[in-house]
């Protein structure tokens, strides 16, 4: 098996992936501090499409040279705005008839691969801050609580891990 090249790879550029179709799915980083995170989520948000990014509270911006050394390049093919509060795009979000969706532990949260996106509705999902997670407000607000199993000795898992999982299994279910 030989490996392939970047040039191999068919890829869409910054133009046509600005007009491609994308997977009705935006992403709400909720003050997040690691640079690198968001970079990371930014990748993941090109390698499947997503519409949107919104970065929130403390979460930095683009552009920056953190974000950029891990985001490759992705700050510019993805769409993303910047709010100052998390709740109140969430509210926005839900006043469009958008689907809000906590990525958190929380009592009566759904696991992950139990969750079924519903068909023809946009979905926001919230990620939240590397040790508080999403807000408790947040939270509450949100239209579901969807939360990725996990069987070992630790309480979370990274961010951009977490995106990666939640993404992949809504990309998986929308196929």
């Amino acid at each position: 098996m030989r490996k392939l090249q970047n040039h191999e790879l068919d890829r869409l550029s910054i133009a046509a992936f600005k007009k491609a179709d994308k997977l009705p799915v935006i992403l709400v980083l909720d003050n997040i501090r690691s640079l690198n995170n968001i970079g990371s989520v930014f990748r993941t948000a090109d390698a499947f499409r997503i519409e949107k990014i919104i970065l929130c509270g403390i979460t930095a911006t683009p552009p920056h040279k953190d974000i950029r050394k891990t985001a490759l390049g992705a700050t510019e093919s993805v769409d993303w705005d910047y709010q100052k509060s998390t709740l109140k795009a969430v509210k926005t979000l839900q006043g469009a008839g958008i689907c809000a969706v906590a990525v958190e532990q929380a009592e009566n949260a759904m696991m992950l691969q139990s969750f079924t996106p519903e068909r023809d509705r946009k979905l926001a999902f919230v990620f939240g801050n590397e040790v508080k997670g999403v807000g408790q407000d947040v939270v509450s607000a949100c239209d579901h609580v969807v939360e990725i199993p996990q069987y070992g000795t630790k309480h979370s898992l990274n961010i951009s891990v977490s995106v990666g999982m939640v993404v992949w299994d809504v990309w998986v279910k929308s196929q």
